[in-house]
C-alpha cells in the first residue's frame, strides 16, 4: 500500500514574542516555547523578524539558534540587516517575503519577474551559504516558473484565499447546503493544487502557509499532496490558550496526517 508523508508542521511563535512585548520583560519566554514546541511535536519552528521588533527581535532570532534542533525557518524581507541575520544563524531554511516594513502581516507574493535580479543575486548568497531557500508566492504560474529558474529551492504558498472560501464554504455547510460546501472549498483549493502540481513537476519544494487553521487543514494538505511544510502561528498559538500548546501540536500534526491518508483515496 502506498504511504504519503505527511508535511512537516513548523510553529511560527511570533505570536508568542507578541505577547511578550505587550508587557515587557520576558514573559512568555520564546526560547522556552520553542523547546517545548519541538518537545510536544513541532518539526521546525519559524519566526519573521521585522525592523521595528515588534515580535520577535534579531536577538531572539540568535538566541533561538542554539534551541531549534529540528528546522529553524526564518522569513523575512531582503534587506542587508535580514541577511546578514540570516548568514550568522544559519537556519535551515530561510523563507522570503515582499513586505513592506510597515505593514502588519505578509498580505502577497512574490512578483518574481519584476524582482528578478535583486531575487537572483539574494538567493545565490543563500546558497553559497548552504541554506535552504523559499519564495513567498501566489498562484501565479509564470511567477513560480521564474522561481525556479531564479535558484529558489522551494516555494511557500500564500494561503490566505483558500482559508477566506474555505470559510465561506463552511457557512454554506452550516446552513444545510452540502453540495455547495463542497462545491466551494473545491473552487477554493483547485489553484493551490495546480500551482503545487507545476512546482512540483519544476524540482520546486512546496510549503504553504498564512490563515492555514484546524478546520481546513486536512483538506488543504489532501488537495495538496506535494506539500512539504505548513508554517501555521496565529491560529495555532490562538488554539493553544484553549487547549494548551501541546494539545494544539498534536492536533495539527493530526490534520496533517489525516490529509496524507485522503490524499491517496
Amino acid at each position: 500500500m502506498a504511504v504519503l508523508r505527511p508535511a512537516r508542521l513548523s510553529v511560527n511563535i511570533n505570536k508568542v514574542a507578541t505577547l511578550r512585548n505587550s508587557r515587557g520583560g520576558n514573559v512568555p519566554n520564546v526560547l522556552e516555547v520553542a523547546a517545548r514546541a519541538q518537545d510536544f511535536g513541532a518539526e521546525g519552528i519559524t519566526v519573521h523578524p521585522r525592523p521595528d521588533e515588534r515580535h520577535i527581535r534579531y536577538a531572539d532570532a540568535r538566541a533561538l539558534r542554539a534551541v531549534v534542533r529540528t528546522e529553524f525557518n526564518i522569513e523575512g524581507y531582503p534587506s542587508r540587516d535580514f541577511i546578514d541575520l540570516v548568514l550568522e544563524c544559519a537556519p535551515e531554511q530561510v523563507t522570503l517575503v515582499p513586505d513592506a516594513p510597515d505593514v502588519l502581516t505578509s498580505n502577497a507574493g512574490w512578483d518574481t519577474l519584476k524582482h528578478a535580479s535583486m531575487l537572483q543575486q539574494v538567493l545565490a548568497e543563500f546558497r553559497t551559504a548552504g541554506i535552504r531557500t523559499s519564495l513567498f508566492m501566489e498562484c501565479n504560474f509564470a511567477h513560480i516558473k521564474a522561481a525556479k529558474e531564479l535558484g529558489s529551492d522551494r516555494i511557500e504558498l500564500y494561503t490566505e484565499a483558500f482559508a477566506q472560501g474555505y470559510q465561506a464554504a463552511l457557512a454554506l455547510r452550516d446552513g444545510g447546503d452540502q453540495a455547495g460546501f463542497d462545491r466551494l472549498r473545491t473552487a477554493a483549493v483547485q489553484p493551490y493544487a495546480d500551482a503545487a502540481e507545476l512546482a512540483h513537476s519544476l524540482g520546486l519544494g512546496v510549503n504553504a502557509g498564512h490563515d492555514l487553521n484546524a478546520d481546513n487543514l486536512a483538506f488543504f494538505a489532501a488537495s495538496v499532496p506535494q506539500l512539504d511544510e505548513v508554517s501555521i502561528g496565529h491560529a495555532l498559538i490562538a488554539d493553544a490558550l484553549y487547549l494548551g500548546l501541546e494539545n494544539s501540536i498534536q492536533r495539527y500534526r493530526y490534520q496533517l496526517e489525516l490529509g496524507a491518508q485522503q490524499a491517496l483515496f
